[in-house]
């Protein structure tokens, strides 16, 4: 049920607060629309050239996804900025905003599974090479990039609900929640209104941050563990990539997780809310900052990419994203007129370690590679 009269108490503040025409910050709203402008270009080069100039594998599904991720999240960032230039109003209908909110909170989601995925791709690359050999494919990686993105979508259901536009009192329109909406009248409205606001603030932080952040930690530690063991050093440049990724998700996506926690728990403090509401406007436009700087990893993570400019960028592309066992059949191809012992103790990534009893390499599965 939808009742249009009664708000929650956080939301009556917002629509008596009064805003003037004249606080529009012109110079931040046209770095905003650069910004925008600029993130959806890239974003949409990097899909095109993982998309359609680079060979497929595994490594190119996981980045194609994120870069699709992030391309949808920019997409979105030209009407954020229409928001601001018109002093903070949303002009354009309560169903669009709906979809604006549900897109960034989409990103939100598939980004951090995504990374959750390709950590436990690395970790089982690594704990198990024979069976990633036999059943580590592309059509694998598709079907649990679908899969994703269906639970991201499941995920944001409650957003895209409760997601609404309200008039100010001074003729403005905000794109906000109202956790009233498909209520009853005989409900508690404090009550309701604190429960649903601090459930979706925490349930957000903990599937679409914490879980993925936990299972990042555990699958790298992992992945540290039994490369120490066999002492020996990551050198996969994709390693150092998605290294680089997870930075940048944590210190994005960290801030706007705090403050919206925040903002639940001072809705009933006025002044304190009006505080913490402001900070998270800030938080939430530099989690954007995510999407617009995951182009650049993914371009320089490449160690000598100066020289390789002068190439096509889906070179440059395909080099990044070349997995190790890509490596080795490159290698392999390349110097088949080398021993196949040769290959395995000169050349790759690939090291067969030796029998402690007959000193000799062993086969069938009983020794498998190391994989850096």
């Amino acid at each position: 049920m939808e009742d249009k009269g009664r708000y929650c108490p956080a939301i009556e503040v917002m629509i008596n607060d009064s805003y003037n025409s004249s606080q529009i910050n012109y110079l931040f709203v046209s770095i905003h629309g650069i910004l925008s402008v600029f993130g959806i270009l890239e974003n949409a080069l990097i899909v095109w050239v993982i998309g359609f100039r680079v060979r497929r594998s595994v490594v190119s599904i996981w980045i194609l996804n994120l870069a699709a991720s992030d391309l949808l999240a920019t997409v979105s960032l030209p009407f954020f900025t229409v928001f601001m230039a018109q002093g903070q109003t949303w002009p354009l209908g309560r169903v669009f905003c709906k979809i604006h909110s549900s897109i960034f909170f989409l990103n939100m989601y598939v980004s951090g599974f995504l990374l959750s995925a390709v950590s436990l791709d690395r970790c089982i690359l690594v704990v198990y090479p024979a069976w990633s050999q036999n059943h580590r494919n592309v059509q694998l990686a598709s079907r649990v990039c679908f899969i994703i993105w269906a639970l991201a979508i499941i995920n944001i259901i409650p957003f895209f609900i409760f997601r609404d536009t309200i008039n100010r009192r001074d003729g403005r329109i905000m794109c906000y929640y109202n956790y009233i909406l498909y209520s009853s009248p005989d409900d508690d409205l404090d009550f309701l209104c604190r429960l649903r606001h601090v459930m979706l603030a925490f349930i957000k932080f903990i599937i679409s941050f914490f879980i993925p952040l936990l299972v990042i930690i555990c699958s790298y530690t992992i992945v540290s563990l039994n490369i120490k063991k066999r002492g020996r050093k990551p050198t996969s440049r994709f390693f150092r990539l998605i290294v680089c990724v997870i930075i940048s998700f944590v210190l994005f996506w960290l801030p706007y997780h705090i403050f919206s926690i925040l903002e639940s728990f001072l809705s009933y403090n006025s002044k304190l809310y009006k505080v913490v509401e402001r900070i998270l406007q800030l938080v939430s436009t530099l989690t954007f900052m995510n999407c617009i700087i995951n182009p650049f990893l993914y371009v320089f993570s490449c160690p000598d990419f100066t020289a390789k400019i002068r190439q096509s960028l889906s070179t440059v592309m395909e080099t990044v994203l070349m997995d190790e066992t890509e490596i080795y059949q490159r290698r392999s191809t390349t110097h088949s007129s080398i021993s196949s012992s040769d290959v395995f103790t000169r050349s790759y990534k690939f090291h067969w370690k030796k029998s402690r009893n007959s000193g000799k390499f062993k086969q069938g599965g009983e020794e498998l590679p190391v994989v850096f």
